[in-house]
């Protein structure tokens, strides 16, 4: 998936030689659902990975141990606009800790960071999130909901991403992806999706890779470590804990199902994995 920075898009330029007609499709599909919620895009961002830290430890998110809520105090700095008119009040995302990132930082992500901690930690921008969530969820509502695929592989992402596949009617594929679920069509298991969300395009990057093979865009849930070169749309947040992924997933799925002018929504409750 490529050549959408030129449309609006997250991803690079890289791969525009390569890009499908069907991709072509969604992709203007996610610049309209972009423009429709008033997001822009810098244009020319190099999609190469840079540790902006030398002195930081190598990352390696997938070894890494899923982090619960670190108790954030409610008084941080994580937006510029303070009067920013968010879906849920800021304490609400700053509680959940959506805005705390990694102490690693990639340039893909350096667009979407408010500021850096006294401990290292990355702070991602909240009303970017609140933002992005609302484009994504405008671009999914246009979508035949069993066309949409949610995979997450993390821990505390499985039971919210299974959730929201049940509230907006599309399917889920949690845990281990098996390769050929997109590309292989002798495959038992195998799918024909028109839009893919993932929880981490490390974690999930297999679902990433075949949704690149056959021209599917990719939503993705991307942490200040993450690079989204491979990516179309990103939603800013903190991808590993629990309540986090909690709040993004809810307040993905109602915004779909108030696209689609539903009158079901869901509490927050019914999001939250336990322990």
């Amino acid at each position: 998936m490529s050549g959408n920075e030129n449309n609006g898009l997250d991803a690079s330029d890289d791969d525009a030689e390569t890009e499908t007609t069907a991709g072509q499709s969604a992709e203007a599909d996610l610049a309209e659902a972009e423009q429709s919620t008033g997001d822009t895009e810098p244009e020319g961002l190099d999609a190469e990975a840079v540790d902006l830290d030398p002195a930081a430890p190598e990352d390696d998110t997938e070894s890494e141990e899923e982090t619960d809520d670190s108790g954030p105090s409610l008084d941080e700095d994580v937006m510029p606009d303070e009067e920013a008119d968010l879906l849920i009040p800021v304490e609400d995302y700053l509680g959940a800790g959506v805005h705390i990132g990694t102490q690693q930082k990639t340039q893909d992500m350096g667009r979407f960071i408010h500021r850096v901690r006294t401990d290292g930690l990355y702070v991602l921008d909240v009303s970017m999130t609140d933002e992005r969530i609302r484009t994504a969820a405008n671009f999914l509502a246009g979508y035949d909901p069993e066309q949409i695929l949610v995979a997450s592989s993390r821990q505390y992402g499985r039971f919210p991403a299974e959730t929201f596949a049940d509230a907006v009617g599309a399917r889920a594929r949690t845990g281990r992806f098996i390769p050929g679920t997109l590309t292989n069509p002798t495959y038992d298991g195998y799918i024909e999706p028109d839009a893919v969300v993932v929880t981490d395009p490390i974690g999930d990057s297999q679902a990433v890779k075949e949704a690149i093979t056959v021209g599917i865009p990719v939503i993705a849930m991307c942490d200040s470590n993450n690079t989204t070169s491979n990516v179309d749309l990103v939603v800013p947040t903190n991808n590993k804990g629990r309540k986090a992924l909690s709040v993004v997933y809810w307040l993905l799925a109602n915004e779909t199902l108030d696209h689609r002018g539903a009158d079901s929504f869901y509490a927050l409750e019914d999001f939250e994995s336990e322990l």
